[in-house]
């Protein structure tokens, strides 16, 4: 085993993506990961949460907030303004490796692989352009998506050409590395946001070097009316909780699209992995907390010594 390597989280605020995460823990743990869970919080997270946290086996590593300059946008979800945040984990080089997960991801079958992919690039899978969220682009206009450019080819009529590859965010594999870091603050300084916050930023600063994966590696449950004949949910290894009203831990089945039978399927099999007691940390199997153990005591020996400095922010955050 090594240390070079580990998922990451990030948390922010008081309320109740804890949960996510704790359910993102256990997952972790029931796929047989054999990297540990870090989590970047910010100051606002409370010890309660923290402790919640660390209870779950998770190296809690607190970051400083990071926001984009000021000017008139209209994100496309008033919280996204603190997602720039994300940006932080760069400076986490520790790690020759990591793999980035929101908050409202399960990850349902093992993923260790996706370390070994090869070093200088970019990995995420391909968002979908179909949702309402995207409905002032010129893409969502004329009907066309990345994920089944074939349904509508893009117009040679068009004055610009199709987008380029546009990923999500909401899980990717990247290296940290401080220069990295630094020029990814330094862009944002004069970089406007636009209305996916650090997302648009990430394509566009990673444009050169992003590579895509399957969408079985970061599964947007919109997929599932938008693009069904790309679906087979027996295979997905990890699916991404982002549909409004899907969250696991506050679903009512109330919200459009949220009465579907493969929505309940996919929110069921998120509870069964949170209430698994034996996944919780300290009921885990011996011999598996033997494994991890001297590995999260190490990081967390580093995390105390603080060997990575946290940089001062610049003036965009």
């Amino acid at each position: 085993m090594t240390a070079k390597r580990a998922y990451v989280t990030f948390l922010a605020g008081n309320g109740d993506y804890v949960k996510g995460v704790v359910g993102l823990a256990k997952g972790l743990r029931k796929a047989k990961s054999a990297y540990p869970l870090m989590v970047a919080i910010l100051p606002d997270v409370p010890m309660e949460h923290r402790e919640i946290l660390r209870s779950q086996g998770c190296i809690v590593r607190e970051i400083q907030p990071v926001y984009p300059p000021e000017n008139r946008t209209q994100f496309a979800m008033a919280y996204y303004v603190i997602n720039y945040s994300k940006l932080r984990i760069w400076e986490f080089v520790e790690y020759e490796k990591m793999i980035y997960l929101d908050g409202d991801i399960q990850v349902f079958d093992n993923i260790d692989h996706l370390f070994d992919l090869p070093k200088g690039f970019f990995y995420a899978a391909m968002d979908c352009f179909c949702e309402k969220t995207w409905s002032n682009s010129p893409q969502y206009k004329i009907g066309y998506c990345q994920q089944s450019p074939e349904k509508q080819p893009w117009p040679p009529s068009m004055e610009s050409p199709p987008p380029p590859p546009y990923f999500n965010a909401g899980m990717f594999v990247y290296e940290p590395n401080l220069l990295t870091y630094f020029d990814l603050l330094e862009t944002l300084k004069i970089t406007p946001p636009t209305s996916f916050a650090e997302q648009d930023f990430l394509n566009s600063f990673f444009r050169n070097f992003y590579k895509p994966i399957s969408h079985v590696y970061n599964f947007v449950l919109a997929l599932l009316w938008r693009h069904p004949e790309k679906v087979e949910i027996d295979k997905l290894k990890v699916v991404h909780y982002c549909a409004a009203g899907s969250k696991p831990w506050r679903y009512t089945g109330k919200e459009e699209n949220m009465e579907r039978e493969d929505i309940k399927i996919l929110v069921k099999k998120w509870w069964e992995i949170y209430e698994d007691k034996s996944l919780d940390y300290w009921n885990f199997s011996i011999d598996e907390q033997a494994k991890l153990e001297p590995l999260i005591q190490v990081l967390d020996e580093e995390e105390d010594d603080n060997i990575i400095k946290p940089a001062t922010a610049p003036s965009a955050a």
